[in-house]
């Protein structure tokens, strides 16, 4: 039977979405001039976090190559979608993926504005949330990760999976999103806020027979990664370790790579080392930064407790907007994935 357009749409909005938005703040963004890269400022932060990404739902990001499955060792399947995998054969995860999703915590927690939109619903977003362009003129999430003519303060590096191989998943065909077709992307017309998955307790796999094989890290994978940072202040890198999920108020877990609305992605982070540059000359006249300079343990979990103080402090963070992203981002989770239409 032929289901007509209305009863479609009527289907889809009964059907419980694996996603939800988080509103925008109702004041327009702070903008200010960035602090530069010309020198280390003494009165701010430098240094980088170690950290240390779980798989707790199989992740895929794509290269967007589909190669032989007997070019990556799998003779029983044909083609397959792949990740980044190094020449020792272990799975990387791009230093732009985990940019891009952390960037986008970090903007629905600060009053920031959109770093990208699709020029189809440009004339739906408020005017105060479109991308920054002025350089001296910047929103929260602008200055630390960059915006037009503007590198940001933070460097992404690749996070490197520890163990050897990957597993092989089976994803189903996935939708693209159809905000016309859906109430929930838009109020009075303009668009709802910044779109977030769901996590769910696990991920749907449709097997070998109905799946497209896709390269993956199994759950309990593990990659390690650095994230360098410079002139920060206090309140900044706090609101960063929050959105690691390092505030026991907050637990949330980041969203990685493809199949997010089918459970897949989702990862923990555990920031295991901060490397911190007290005297700004060690950079230059050593190789290594003295023990002092290295926080583990208990010293650790004091300093990112501090910041993360600083942070509600300063009201860089947005309440209302971090506690709607707990609500959508908190792991554990006990939600089950989607069945049906993807």
């Amino acid at each position: 039977m032929t289901i007509n357009r209305p009863q479609q749409r009527q289907q889809d909005e009964i059907a419980p979405k694996p996603y939800e938005f988080v509103s925008f703040p109702k004041e327009p963004p702070t903008k200010q001039r960035p602090v530069g890269h010309h020198k280390y400022r003494t009165d701010r932060l430098h240094g980088a976090l170690s950290l240390r990404l779980k798989v707790q739902t199989p992740l895929h990001v794509s290269t967007g190559v589909v190669v032989m499955g007997s070019d990556v060792g799998n003779n029983r399947i044909p083609l397959i979608k792949t990740m980044v995998q190094d020449v020792d054969q272990k799975l990387s995860i791009q230093g732009s993926s985990l940019k891009g999703c952390i960037r986008a915590v970090y903007e629905a927690i600060t009053n920031s504005t959109l770093a990208i939109i699709t020029s189809r619903y440009r004339d739906r977003i408020p005017s105060e949330r479109l991308p920054c362009k002025n350089k001296e003129q910047l929103c929260p999430a602008s200055q630390l990760f960059g915006a037009l003519d503007w590198q940001g303060l933070l460097e992404f590096s690749d996070a490197k999976c520890e163990s050897i191989g990957f597993t092989t998943g089976f994803m189903p065909s996935l939708y693209r999103p159809r905000p016309d077709e859906r109430r929930a992307y838009f109020t009075q017309g303009r668009v709802a806020g910044r779109k977030f998955y769901y996590h769910t307790i696990r991920a749907i796999d449709k097997g070998q027979n109905a799946g497209i094989p896709v390269q993956q890290a199994g759950r309990e994978y593990i990659f390690t990664t650095k994230l360098h940072f410079k002139n920060l202040k206090s309140e900044e890198l706090g609101t960063l370790l929050i959105v690691f999920g390092q505030d026991p108020k907050h637990p949330i877990a980041l969203k990685v790579g493809g199949g997010k609305p089918i459970g897949m992605g989702t990862m923990t982070v555990t920031v295991f080392e901060i490397e911190q540059a007290d005297n700004l000359r060690d950079r230059y006249t050593s190789y290594t930064l003295p023990e002092s300079n290295r926080l583990t343990g208990e010293a650790l979990q004091k300093y990112i407790q501090q910041q993360i103080q600083a942070a509600y402090s300063s009201r860089l963070v947005q309440t209302e907007q971090l506690q709607q992203l707990t609500n959508i981002l908190r792991f554990p989770s006990d939600r089950e994935p989607p069945s049906g239409m993807y």
